[in-house]
């Protein structure tokens, strides 16, 4: 016969140790006042007559006895290490890395990407909620990313938002766009400033004339006073993607030869960060590169299945002082091979824009 000794020492042979009895009815009481009614330990306590600390440990039995149960709904937490891993390699103020858990090691449905979209949407509302300050004017692209900042960000200090691109669809007045830009302004208390206007026209003198009808001209007047701007990244031939499908397959041709990699507020980037013009140019609405570069603060959302590629173009290029993104991207970045010359190229950018 085995000994208890030796039951104790059998490993995996050993049996669970029940949890000591409880009072259950009590249990379920005080658990009850505690997660569901917002009561203190000190007026439960009192309530029973009984000490806060024996609140404590029916509240600890509860759990143990499976009286409450702990479901944590939300699938992403911040990895705290990967942030600041890439924050040092590409010298940003600032970046989130949201572990997505219930997206990582396998391939993503697409409604999980939606959701994945949301929860960055989420951290960039909260960065933005942090560092903006109250004065400032805030400028936002009409990416997706964006779009899903705009719907999760809470209150914000007095400030201006801007919208930094002509919007997507057909309905000029009531597109997504133009939505985010008032909901961001409204968690502020500020003005906003939207582009009732296409992104891209037809041609260069349909452009201009929209860019001079006054609406659309006071916003444009606004970039120059953009102190954050907020910007998707995303590839360049991504589904839908701007530029590409609004390109000849000539014009595909020839930015494929540039190297075209990540796109951003309409502007072509290749893989080493260098801006590649486009025929565009002249028919889209949208900040310019310059204007981008002269921005004291760019912030860049990118995620997903293909936000590796071309978030780590746009860091290369300098433009970014802070990013959000998920863990996989921000893994794929960090095992990337070839000299960070990340530094060099915002200080070349600081000195395009003052010369």
């Amino acid at each position: 016969m085995r000994s208890q000794r030796d039951d104790a020492m059998g490993g995996h042979h050993e049996a669970e140790v029940p949890p000591p009895p409880i009072d259950r009815l009590l249990a379920a009481s005080v658990a009850r006042r505690f997660y569901l009614q917002n009561q203190s330990k000190v007026d439960i306590a009192r309530e029973f007559d009984i000490s806060r600390f024996k609140v404590a440990r029916l509240l600890d039995a509860a759990v143990a006895h499976d009286i409450v149960r702990i479901d944590i709904t939300v699938p992403a937490e911040i990895d705290a290490p990967l942030s600041r891993a890439l924050a040092d390699r590409f010298g940003l103020s600032h970046c989130v890395v949201v572990d997505l858990s219930r997206s990582e090691g396998g391939p993503v449905a697409p409604a999980d990407q939606r959701q994945a979209g949301r929860w960055l949407g989420t951290a960039a509302a909260q960065l933005v909620s942090e560092i903006t300050a109250e004065g400032e004017v805030l400028g936002l692209d009409g990416s997706r990313p964006v779009r899903a900042l705009s719907e999760a960000v809470g209150r914000l200090p007095s400030c201006q938002v801007v919208q930094l691109t002509g919007v997507h669809g057909p309905d000029l007045a009531q597109d997504a766009a133009v939505a985010a830009v008032r909901r961001t302004a409204e968690a502020g208390g500020g003005r906003a400033f939207p582009l009732h206007v296409p992104f891209i026209l037809p041609d260069a003198p349909t452009a201009a004339l929209l860019r001079s009808q006054p609406a659309t001209a006071e916003t444009l007047h606004q970039f120059d006073r953009v102190t954050k701007a907020v910007v998707g990244i995303e590839a360049w031939d991504a589904t839908p993607a701007t530029v590409y499908d609004a390109s000849t397959e000539r014009e595909r041709d020839t930015y494929r030869e540039f190297g075209a990699c990540a796109e951003v507020a309409g502007h072509l980037f290749d893989t080493a960060g260098q801006v590649i013009p486009t025929e565009l140019n002249a028919r889209v609405i949208s900040m310019s590169a310059a204007q981008l570069r002269a921005v004291p603060e760019v912030i860049g959302l990118s995620g997903g299945a293909r936000g590796a590629g071309a978030l780590l173009a746009v860091l290369k290029s300098g433009l970014l002082t802070a990013a959000v993104t998920d863990a996989t991207t921000a893994r794929a970045i960090l095992c990337s091979d070839g000299p960070d010359d990340t530094r060099r190229a915002r200080t070349a950018y600081a000195a395009e824009t003052v010369t």
